[in-house]
């Protein structure tokens, strides 16, 4: 079976949003993210310097992370697959990297990293493992993509990192790509096994050849994976859907994918109760399925590395519907 003809069969994946933001739950000095402000934009959202926001790493030690507890509950939903932020727009990157120290495993008490420990998890219980990594936005480097964008926000305002370094005309995106963004691409391409798809995100201020570069690289050290449309620039190997999107119309040729909240976050937020129910989930799913679209359903465990019991409750709840 090619990694085509497992994408559309699997029909259902979990995604795992993990981060510094973490570790803040959406408050930052006695203020609070509103409800449909997603949580692992709190940097950008409260205009929090590097100085600051950095020192979350000097705390981050999820001593309750359990590699094989997140891909068992995965499978007990009777999900397929597992897509974890292997580096979101803070730049953290939960994976031992060369290119610097602003990672769990060379920065954080934690000192172990997770990436390595989910796909190891992830190989033992036979689910497969994807990763995703913000290839352009980047807030902790000064030429972070985001910069050439007119629109704003929905939520922060502004897509980069414009309080720490405001003189968007002196950025250029190329020298953070040429450095940090190959070098931690190729990293997490050769250093934990087979990948069955890369998950970028949020393609601001790339160029046609940069995705295509990435891409290509992408295929080169790991053929069989399948890459997601936000690579950019018409680029990819299935469509992945807006945030939360579910289309009407059903899917004739190609693959598709919708990344969905279970409730109205993507990084954890403490107070964020509006979960959806198992019902809703499985209603949800169907639809999908109906249409060809896989259900990538995302959780965000917290500063311990725990998946919050509701969540898990619900999971668990949907894979007993399933299987009956």
């Amino acid at each position: 079976m090619t990694n085509k003809e497992w994408f559309r069969q699997a029909g259902f994946g979990m995604m795992v949003h993990f981060g510094l933001y973490s570790v803040l739950g959406g408050e930052w000095r006695g203020k609070r993210m509103g409800q449909y402000d997603i949580g692992e934009w709190i940097q950008a959202q409260f205009r929090i310097p590097n100085s600051e926001y950095h020192r979350l790493a000097d705390v981050f030690d999820p001593i309750y992370f359990d590699a094989e507890e997140w891909v068992l509950l995965a499978k007990e939903a009777g999900m397929k697959y597992m897509v974890v932020t292997s580096k979101h727009h803070e730049g953290f990157c939960l994976f031992d990297s060369e290119y610097d120290s602003f990672n769990c495993v060379k920065g954080s008490p934690f000192g172990r990293d997770i990436i390595a420990e989910l796909a190891e998890a992830c190989y033992k219980h036979g689910l497969k493992l994807g990763l995703y990594y913000s290839q352009a936005l980047d807030w902790s480097h000064p030429d972070g993509g985001g910069y050439g964008v007119a629109r704003p926000h929905p939520s922060a305002g502004t897509w980069c990192n414009c309080w720490d370094f405001p003189n968007n005309s002196e950025k250029d995106y190329t020298r953070l790509f040429e450095t940090k963004i190959k070098t931690q691409m190729k990293e997490i391409l050769t250093k934990y096994g087979e990948l069955c798809l890369v998950w970028c995100d949020t393609p601001l201020d790339m160029t046609v050849e940069q995705s295509r570069e990435i891409y290509d690289m992408i295929k080169r050290y790991q053929p069989n994976c399948l890459v997601n449309s936000r690579i950019g620039n018409g680029l990819g190997d299935y469509r992945s859907w807006g945030d939360n999107q579910i289309p009407d119309e059903y899917m004739k040729d190609g693959l598709f994918e919708t990344p969905a909240t279970l409730n109205d976050t993507w990084g954890y937020k403490s107070y964020d109760c509006h979960w959806k129910s198992a019902e809703k989930v499985i209603e949800l799913k169907d639809h999908l399925s109906e249409r060809g679209i896989n259900y990538l359903l995302n959780v965000g465990p917290d500063h311990l590395g725990r998946i919050p019991a509701p969540a898990a409750d619900i999971l668990r709840e949907v894979g007993k519907s399933l299987q009956k």
